[in-house]
């Protein structure tokens, strides 16, 4: 599991650049587990499940995590899938909390929790 789940969230006030270059790819290579960085902008991932009680026991467990840390991603939930896009909506891209939470929403995927 990723360190970068011990990270802590910081709500962003704006006025900040978005990641790039080396720091960017250094956060993405740590992160690991399938995410996809889209365009240097976003961060995406789909969870696959058994069926769609767990996928939708696995978005509340995101909604919780969301609301406690003040982080709110784009859940998509379907029969036996969750995918997650993640970025800092006020300056419109990433900042290293974006990497944390979606290290921390790995971490809810095995129900350990975030």
């Amino acid at each position: 599991m990723s360190e970068l789940a011990d990270g802590i969230c910081i709500p962003c006030r704006g006025g900040v650049p978005p990641l790039e270059g080396e720091e960017l790819e250094s956060l993405y290579e740590r992160l690991g587990n399938d995410w996809q960085l889209v365009d240097g902008h976003h961060l995406e991932k789909e969870f696959r499940f058994g069926n769609f009680a767990q996928a939708l026991a696995f978005t509340n467990r995101v909604g919780q995590l969301a609301e406690r840390v003040d982080h709110h991603p784009e859940i998509f939930l379907t029969w036996g899938r969750v995918r997650l896009k993640i970025w800092t909506h006020k300056i419109d891209g990433l900042t290293a909390s974006d990497f944390f939470w979606a290290a921390k929403a790995d971490r809810l995927e095995g129900g350990t929790g975030g």
